[in-house]
């Protein structure tokens, strides 16, 4: 049995569009020509529907693309699919910039300046933007900030610092977690379910470990950071009092 396009997106309950884009993105081997008309058979129905069930499972394109390549092993397909589960833990629906301004309570175009700024909101996937219940608290937490009297400027300049830090930092720990993990597990003698098994493992054990002393290691540098400013400050109060008393 053969589809042109439109029957084939019915039958697989996407849009022409997806399937263009699944194409486009080298996912879909080509269909048959029959003139000007694209011919696609069973096997693309498989396919999308393959495409599908691994992007349920938080997978992107560029992952299954390697996947259905022969260019990421089991172990490798596993640790994807965990690290997509341990992102959309908090997600159990995508909203859009406007639901989250609508929620949040922030006006939409505050947060699109934000986002123009170069301090992502939400998370792209396959290209899209996507937000969850979480983003909308982060919103809600700046909202409080600029309600307090924080300049928005200078808000999204420490947003970007941050941003900026956080990232060289979360790149290093990868490529640690690589080397020292992921790669004595990779070369190792087990068979690839067990590969798999303890990469994944390895993974979920780590991630909170991790997080748990990035969260605790800032709390304590800003609350010292905060003290120290009250110290000087002080200082400086004392000071100021001295030379008034000395005329």
């Amino acid at each position: 049995m053969e589809y042109r396009v439109e029957q084939l997106a019915a039958s697989c309950e996407v849009s022409v569009d997806t399937v263009r884009y699944y194409q486009s993105m080298g996912l879909l081997p080509p269909p048959r020509r029959a003139g000007r008309v694209a011919l696609y058979d069973r096997s693309h129905v498989e396919r999308i529907r393959q495409i599908r069930a691994l992007q349920r499972k938080g997978l992107t394109l560029a992952v299954i693309d390697r996947m259905m390549n022969g260019r990421l092993g089991k172990a490798d397909a596993d640790l994807a699919a965990a690290v997509a589960a341990a992102q959309g833990d908090d997600e159990d629906e995508f909203l859009t910039l406007e639901e989250v301004a609508e929620r949040s309570g922030v006006p939409s175009a505050l947060l699109r300046a934000i986002e123009r700024a170069g301090l992502a909101l939400g998370r792209k996937i396959d290209g899209e933007e996507r937000y969850s219940a979480a983003d909308i608290e982060v919103v809600r937490q700046g909202l409080r900030l600029l309600e307090a009297g924080f300049p928005v400027a200078d808000l999204l300049e420490l947003g970007k610092s941050y941003d900026q830090a956080a990232r060289v930092l979360a790149t290093h720990a990868v490529e640690m977690f690589d080397v020292h993990v992921r790669e004595p597990i990779r070369t190792s003698d087990a068979d690839d379910e067990a590969k798999a098994e303890r990469l994944v493992a390895a993974f979920r054990d780590l991630l909170p470990a991790v997080t748990a002393l990035v969260t605790h290691h800032f709390r304590r540098v800003l609350l010292a950071a905060a003290e120290d400013h009250i110290e000087r400050a002080g200082d400086e109060a004392a000071r100021s009092a001295l030379r008034e008393v000395h005329g």
